[in-house]
């Protein structure tokens, strides 16, 4: 670093260009001080190193983290001499001189305490590392980020369906498989299947409240595991069941899956049985085929 003295206040050396995020950054070091235009009226002990970081692709504009980092050279490992709390707004689009294409420190480090005994500065040489996060997402407006300061909690939708299927009491439809019984909601049925839609209504009526309608050629775990992916969108645990046993459910569950005309479902019974090499299955499965 000695070998750049003299640079005088406000020169930079460039380092090489590099790429994050689709866009093309660099280092600006300032090893005589950082000036922004002012008098510079720092004592000597107290001058600073300085590095900015600058956006080189030309009209842009983009949102990013940085961390300036310094390498010690005696350990091999780097550590954080600044960083950003938010995301700067690095931009070309309108170039000033106001420098809103490069944004950094003026305090880097004092000088004086690189060019001691420094585990950072061997053989007048300087490892500035940099790690950049560009930010993809839009920016969003002051008073929306304000609003995001209050803590909302995560989506419980799916567990508020999965209580609903559980409350025989409010169901207005029963499903006889085999031995056992399943009560649902026709409104829930028809609005995540068009095949309860499309077919006429079968079934006896119990009390004038609920049908009953029996479904043949399907396991009784097969469909109560159809209905929760109905009301929750998910499969179930299966708990209990051994690999080949689980297996076995979701080929069933495809069949049903391509029987009621649920593709999502279907989609994702594919992506599973596909994962092993022996379960191609016979029911147009692209996901194998592919």
């Amino acid at each position: 670093m000695a070998l750049h003295r003299g640079l005088g206040v406000g020169n930079f050396i460039r380092s090489a260009a590099f790429d994050v995020g689709g866009y093309s950054w660099c280092i600006r070091f300032y090893p005589d001080g950082y000036a922004d235009g002012e008098e510079d009226s720092r004592d000597d002990d107290d001058d600073n190193v300085a590095a900015f970081l600058e956006l080189l692709t030309e009209d842009a504009e983009v949102r990013a983290h940085y961390d300036f980092r310094l390498l010690d050279r005696s350990t091999g490992t780097s550590s954080s001499v600044f960083s950003t709390a938010a995301p700067q707004v690095f931009d070309t689009l309108d170039v000033r001189e106001d420098n809103y294409f490069a944004w950094g420190t003026d305090e880097l480090m004092e000088r004086s305490e690189l060019e001691k005994a420094s585990a950072y500065l061997v053989d007048d040489g300087l490892v500035i590392e940099c790690d950049v996060t560009v930010i993809m997402e839009p920016q969003v407006e002051e008073n929306t980020m304000a609003a995001s300061d209050v803590e909302v909690p995560p989506s419980d939708l799916s567990s508020s369906f999965g209580k609903l299927l559980e409350m025989e009491e409010r169901a207005d439809v029963i499903f006889k498989v085999e031995d056992e019984v399943f009560h649902a909601h026709k409104v829930v049925l028809a609005v995540r299947s068009p095949i309860f839609v499309a077919e006429p209504d079968e079934g006896l009526i119990l009390d004038k409240k609920k049908e009953f309608i029996v479904v043949e050629d399907m396991q009784p775990a097969v469909f109560k595991a159809l209905l929760h992916f109905i009301y929750t969108d998910t499969l179930p645990a299966m708990e209990g069941l051994d690999g080949d046993e689980k297996k076995e459910i979701v080929k069933q569950l495809l069949v049903a899956a391509d029987r009621y005309a649920m593709n999502r479902l279907k989609l994702i019974c594919e992506g599973i049985l596909c994962k092993s090499l022996d379960a191609c299955c016979d029911h147009g499965c692209h996901a194998c085929s592919s």
